[in-house]
């Protein structure tokens, strides 16, 4: 593995019962690139990204991120790691979901700070501080009091982009983060990923918005029956 590799995946396989979902994918994504993933519905796409963020178990292979493997102590043994490594690992690949998934009972701003306080361990002020930083880069400092019923669909993902970026995360993941949004509103999320592609940020994008992957990756990859090509 080079020494600018960030991410690398090597002959994944992942099943659901009899339905072999990822086969032999192999992926590599250095510092600072954005590689797109598109492909038809039941392609594997979203498991891939869920196996990155050990969301799902991958059953063989190997995910590495800065030369550790994700899930597992080791990719020969595979002694799962603890809950609390586990946490930390997460940290390192920010996901960002279609669905939002953001606390309905928390603001904006204590959506960002939980996982900075729980997770990162960040003193309140800090977190604060860094929450309010995301809010801001994201148009949304007006609204960091405000809870997820109050927001639009584009501004809840924006909230959920900030939080996924402020824990600093190596690699950030983005699973089809425009389909739940009204089509007015997609642009306003691209345009908060674009400008992080602009800054060097690391992602892993799965996306039908063809025109923003051919825009804003760095690489392409078509993904159908379980395995990719560039």
């Amino acid at each position: 593995m080079s020494a600018t590799s960030l991410l690398q995946i090597d002959k994944l396989n992942k099943s659901f019962g009899e339905n072999q979902v990822l086969t032999s994918v192999d992926l590599n994504v250095v510092a600072g690139e954005v590689v797109t993933i598109i492909g038809p519905s039941g392609s594997g796409k979203t498991t891939l990204l869920r196996c990155v963020n050990f969301l799902e178990t991958y059953d063989g292979g190997s995910i590495q991120i800065d030369g550790r493997e994700v899930g597992f102590t080791d990719s020969v043994s595979r002694k799962r790691r603890g809950e609390a490594d586990l946490a930390g690992m997460r940290a390192e690949t920010g996901m960002v979901f279609q669905s939002f998934n953001l606390f309905p009972h928390l603001t904006a701003e204590q959506n960002i700070m939980l996982g900075l306080r729980r997770v990162r361990k960040k003193p309140h002020k800090e977190a604060r501080e860094i929450a309010q930083h995301w809010l801001a880069r994201v148009g949304l400092d007006h609204k960091a009091d405000s809870l997820p019923s109050e927001l639009s669909g584009g501004q809840q993902q924006r909230v959920g982009i900030a939080r996924a970026v402020a824990m600093d995360p190596k690699v950030l993941l983005l699973d089809e983060i425009t389909s739940a949004l009204d089509p007015e509103l997609v642009n306003e999320v691209l345009d908060v990923v674009r400008q992080l592609a602009v800054e060097g940020m690391t992602m892993l994008v799965v996306t039908h918005e063809i025109a923003f992957a051919r825009d804003a990756s760095h690489r392409i990859v078509f993904m159908a029956d379980g395995s990719g090509r560039e």
